[in-house]
C-alpha cells in the first residue's frame, strides 16, 4: 500500500497529546490503520517522526523515488517545530533512507538489496540439542559432546577449588596498590607472553615445586589450559593431524582438539598411566597429550618406564608431548611428583598449568612452557590470535607469589582438601563400606566412586542433579561407550566440612536404588 499525503499518515500514528495536533488533520482517538505500530508515548515527536518514516521505507509504504515534502511545509502541516522535523530528515539520510538533490528536495532512496542468486542445492541445516539450526558440523559436534554444566559449585562438582577462602584482604590490597600507581601499561593490551615479573615468578616456582626446566623467556600466559592446548595445537599442527589422549581423559582436551581438525586417538590407561599398544607406536602421532602426575580423571601417576619410553618415542619420531599438570599441588601422601618435563633432554615436552585450581576459576590465568626456540614464534601468535590481556590481574598475582602469599596459600588449602577428602570417603564408607571402589583419592579435588557396569551412571546425575546434587558421569570422558567403565566423579574441594556428610547422604539414596 502506497500513501498519499506523508503528513496524513504520520498524524494517524504520533502519540503526543490532541491539542497539539493540527486543527483539522485528525480527531483525539482515531485509530491507525490495522497492522501498523505506533510509537511508545514517551517517544519524543522527532524520533517518533524519524520511525515511522523508516518503518514506512521499510515496508515499502513509502516507494523508492517518492519526492518527501520539505522539513518547512511537513512541520507546518503537523503543528510541529521546524527543528522537530529536520531532525528526523538528517537522521534518515545519514543512515542512508533519504537522499538529497541540490535544487530538487528529499527523496526517498532506494534501499533494495542487490538480487541474490538462487543457490544451486541447499544443503539440509543442521541441528544443535537445543534446536538451533544452521550450525556447522564442527558446531554441531561439539555442542554436543560438550562436557560442561551450568553449575559450577557445589557438593560435589569437581575440578573447583574453594574460592571462599582466598585470601581476599591481601588480594585486594596488592591491586590497590596497582590502581594507586595509575600505570597505563597495566590497563592497555598486554605482551604476548604476558607480564615480565609473573612469568619470572612462574619461573621460579616450576623450577623449584615441579622440577620443569625453564627460564622465564620460556613462560607465556594464557587464560588457562583451553587456551594453552589451543596455541600450541594451531602452531605445531595441521588440520588432519592426529594425537593420542589418555582415555578417558578431560573432555575440554578433546573439544579443543576436534575443533582444531585434530583426530583424537584413545590410548588406554592402566595403574602406570598410558598403555600404548604396537599398532599405536606404528603410527606416530603429532602430538600426545597426557596427565603423567595425576591422571584425569582415574587419578594414577605414570611410571619412570612409561615416562622414558614416551620421552624417547617422541625424540625419535619427532612428536609433541603436551603435559597437563592441572592440579599436582595438592598431592595428600607426601611431595607433589616431579614433572615429565624436567625429565625431557630433548625438547619435545610443551608445559602447561593453571591457576585456576590453586585460586580462583574466574582469575582465568594459565601458563605455557615452551622450548627456548619456539618461545618468540609462541609470544607472537598469542598476541596475533588473542590480543592478550589482563595486565593487571597479573601484575596482581606476580605481587601474590612474591611475597609468599601463594605458597602458603597452597599449604593452607592442601590441609583443608585433606580434611574434606577423609570426611567424603568416611561417608562412603558409612553407606556403601567396601562394595564400592574409590580411586584418585591420594591427590587433587576430586575421587571417582565406582559403579557396577549394569548401572547407568549418566541416569544417576540427573537424578542427583533434580536432588540438588552436582556429580559427572566417569563412562562420558571415555571417547567411546563401549568399553567405557562406570562410575562418579565427586568433587570435595567446595564443599564445607559441615555439609560433606549431609550432601552424601542425598547421593546415596539416588545411587541404591541402581544396586538393587
Amino acid at each position: 500500500m502506497k500513501i498519499a499525503s506523508l503528513s496524513d499518515y504520520l498524524l494517524l500514528r504520533i502519540n503526543r497529546p490532541a491539542a497539539k495536533a493540527a486543527p483539522g488533520k485528525a480527531k483525539a482517538g482515531s485509530a491507525p490503520e490495522s497492522g501498523a505500530a505506533k510509537p511508545a508515548p514517551r517517544t519524543p515527536v522527532n524520533r517518533q517522526i524519524y520511525q515511522l518514516i523508516r518503518e514506512a521505507i521499510l515496508a515499502h509504504t513509502l516507494p523508492a523515488g517518492m519526492q518527501l515534502p520539505s522539513s518547512r511545509d511537513l512541520a507546518l502541516e503537523l503543528g510541529s517545530s521546524r527543528n522537530t522535523v529536520t531532525y528526523a530528515y538528517e537522521q534518515l539520510l545519514a543512515e542512508g533512507y533519504l537522499e538529497s538533490r541540490p535544487g530538487a528536495g528529499t527523496f526517498v532512496a532506494d534501499t533494495a538489496p542487490d538480487q541474490i542468486p538462487e543457490a544451486v542445492e541447499r544443503p539440509e541445516p543442521l541441528t544443535d540439542p537445543s534446536g538451533k539450526s544452521e550450525l556447522s558440523a564442527r558446531g554441531a559436534m561439539l555442542t554436543r559432546q560438550a562436557g560442561v554444566g551450568e553449575r559450577q559449585w557445589g557438593a560435589f562438582m569437581p575440578g573447583v577449588p574453594d574460592v571462599t577462602c582466598v585470601p581476599y584482604k591481601i588480594w585486594g590490597r596488592l591491586q590497590n596498590k596497582h590502581w594507586r600507581r595509575s600505570n597505563a601499561d597495566l590497563l592497555t593490551y598486554g605482551p604476548g607472553a604476558g607480564y615480565a615479573g609473573l612469568r619470572e615468578q612462574i619461573a621460579e616456582y616450576l623450577r623449584v615445586a615441579r622440577s620443569v626446566n625453564c627460564t622465564p623467556s620460556q613462560v607465556l600466559i594464557t587464560t588457562g589450559i583451553h587456551q594453552s592446548l589451543d596455541i600450541v595445537v594451531k602452531l605445531l599442527g595441521e588440520h588432519g593431524d592426529s594425537a593420542w589422549v589418555e582415555d578417558p581423559c578431560y573432555w575440554g582436551t578433546r573439544s579443543v582438539l576436534n575443533s582444531l581438525g585434530i583426530q583424537s586417538v584413545p590410548i588406554a590407561v592402566d595403574q602406570e598411566g598410558m598403555r600404548m599398544r604396537l599398532a599405536n607406536l606404528r603410527r606416530p602421532p603429532r602430538f600426545i597429550c597426557t596427565t603423567p602426575s595425576h591422571q584425569y580423571p582415574l587419578g594414577m601417576v605414570m611410571s619412570l618406564s612409561r615416562r622414558r619410553m614416551l620421552l624417547e618415542y617422541a625424540a625419535t619420531h619427532k612428536v609433541w608431548i603436551i603435559e597437563d599438570d592441572y592440579d599436582s599441588e595438592f598431592r595428600y601422601g607426601g611431595r607433589p611428583l616431579a614433572s615429565l618435563q624436567g625429565m625431557d633432554t630433548q625438547d619435545r615436552v610443551l608445559y602447561m598449568g593453571t591457576f585456576s585450581k590453586i585460586m580462583f576459576p574466574g582469575l582465568r590465568i594459565g601458563f605455557l612452557v615452551v622450548p627456548e626456540s619456539l618461545a618468540r614464534a609462541f609470544s607472537t601468535g598469542i598476541a596475533e590470535l588473542y590480543r592478550n590481556g589482563q595486565v593487571f590481574l597479573q601484575a596482581t598475582l606476580a605481587d601474590f607469589m612474591a611475597e609468599g602469599h601463594f605458597a602458603s596459600h597452597i599449604r593452607k588449602m592442601r590441609v583443608l582438601y585433606a580434611e574434606r577428602l577423609q570426611l567424603l570417603q568416611q561417608s562412603i564408607n558409612r553407606h556403601f563400606g567396601e562394595k564400592m571402589t574409590i580411586t584418585g583419592g591420594e591427590a587433587g579435588l576430586h575421587l571417582v566412586l565406582g559403579l557396577p557396569q549394569e548401572c547407568d551412571d549418566v541416569l544417576i546425575c540427573e537424578q542427583a542433579l533434580a536432588a540438588g546434587i552436582v556429580v559427572r558421569p566417569l563412562s562420558r570422558y571415555y571417547m567411546h561407550a563401549r568399553g567405557a567403565r562406570r562410575g562418579l566423579l565427586l568433587g570435595y574441594a567446595s564443599v564445607p566440612n559441615d555439609e560433606i556428610a549431609r550432601a552424601f547422604d542425598k547421593l546415596a539414596a539416588v545411587i541404591k536404588p541402581h544396586l538393587a
